[in-house]
């Protein structure tokens, strides 16, 4: 085949590839109006671990994903829209992604492709109401949006179904996210629904959801580790982030048998919400209170952070830190050197440690070629990558202050 004819074929196979992330429209459905409202769609952050690492689908034109859910009870809808659907005939057998069995090997069985069968069901939402047991309301925009926050467990009647519709979102909002195994009964569940009147009746809307394993501690106690913590699109930038997970903590403060709370694997954006719920929890205590942040990091920190609020070691320190940065006025320039030395200093210990081993390692060895290739970092690097480590984590303290002076 001629160059030039590879090139218009790969032309126009590259014409029917469409990003995954923008042929997708989710919408959360409180009636069968909000069908046709282009307000109600919401994107995914992510689609690789549906589509693949490209997060790109090939064989379409003018390609529509649509993810319909019911606002309460979950119902699903799964339609797709082209206008054009590559002929494998006509384009050197190249077929079609298979996109209905991509997508619906992830969704609870049961799903509509009708969507009039679907707006028809939307119906059964106003007698919807959450499983579990409520923990906590509170209300926002001065009072004109009110919210409920539910406690559920596997063994909670209705709520395993309930689930497996639920968690499908967090394929695309939950890097390496993984579905929960149901039968295990370690797992708590915090589930977040906005509570709203329409038509005269009190119906709910889910906006988020946690999920919490209880780990074994020695001896007989338990540690609770936040495994994902999601507040959907429509309904971020509202603070329910942090009633959720302060819902969490006031849940678990109460067990006697809870030694601390952990985390798996948080990104970025959830740590900055942990900092700041910490921060504003802790800051409540006597040991962190301005007159003894100056005197370091306390083992008194330490007892009454877990003791109070079930934070662990590690998280006090970032939280005596960010308050620490907090009376530090950055305009003296001896407070502020002072405060950048002390966290450099903590920065620096997993680096000299390391330094440490890699010289008993190298005294050891009688190969000098091997010795040779265990060479040490220049120290002029080891200090503009410590430099660069610090500006990026009080970057993150600033912006966790900056939320806090909102309040």
């Amino acid at each position: 085949m001629a160059s030039g004819d590879l090139n218009m074929i790969k032309n126009i196979a590259e014409s029917f590839l469409v990003s995954s992330n923008t042929a997708i429209d989710f919408k959360l459905l409180r009636q069968a109006e909000d069908v046709g409202d282009e307000n109600c769609v919401f994107k995914p952050v992510m689609s690789h671990q549906v589509f693949g690492e490209s997060e790109n689908i090939f064989g379409y034109r003018d390609l529509q994903i649509k993810l319909y859910y019911s606002a309460g009870r979950l119902t699903t809808y799964f339609g797709i829209e082209y206008s054009e659907k590559v002929d494998p005939d006509k384009l050197e057998g190249y077929q079609p992604d298979d996109i209905y069995e991509k997508i619906s090997k992830v969704l609870q069985p049961g799903f509509f492709t009708n969507l009039t069968d679907f707006c028809n069901e939307l119906e059964k939402d106003v007698n919807f109401v959450p499983c579990g047991e409520l923990k906590h309301s509170f209300s926002t925009d001065n009072g004109d949006r009110n919210w409920e926050i539910y406690m559920c467990e596997v063994t909670t009647p209705n709520f395993v179904q309930y689930h497996e519709r639920l968690q499908t979102f967090v394929l695309w909002y939950i890097d390496a996210a993984s579905f929960i195994d149901a039968d295990d009964d370690h797992w708590r569940f915090f589930l977040l629904y906005e509570k709203y009147v329409m038509d005269g009746s009190t119906r709910y809307a889910i906006a988020g959801y946690a999920t919490v394993y209880e780990y074994y501690a020695y001896p007989n106690n338990i540690r609770p580790r936040i495994s994902q913590v999601l507040v959907l699109p429509p309904f971020q930038r509202l603070g329910l982030g942090a009633e959720l997970l302060d819902c969490l903590y006031k849940y678990y403060i109460t067990h006697p048998k809870v030694l601390d709370i952990t985390v798996e694997d948080p990104s970025d954006e959830f740590q900055r919400l942990r900092d700041f719920v910490d921060v504003k929890n802790c800051k409540t205590l006597p040991s962190f209170q301005a007159n003894k942040l100056e005197q370091g990091f306390t083992e008194e920190m330490i007892a009454e952070a877990k003791e109070k609020f079930k934070v662990n070691k590690k998280q006090a320190r970032r939280v005596y830190e960010i308050l620490r940065l907090h009376m530090t006025d950055i305009h003296d320039c001896e407070q502020y050197r002072r405060y950048r030395l002390y966290v450099k200093n903590r920065l620096n210990v997993p680096y000299q440690k390391e330094q440490q081993d890699l010289k008993r390692l190298r005294d050891r060895l009688k190969d000098q070629d091997v010795q040779a290739a265990l060479t040490f970092e220049n120290i002029d690097q080891r200090l503009e990558s410590l430099d660069r480590e610090y500006r990026e984590l009080e970057d993150q303290y600033q912006r966790v202050l900056q939320r806090l002076a909102l309040l």
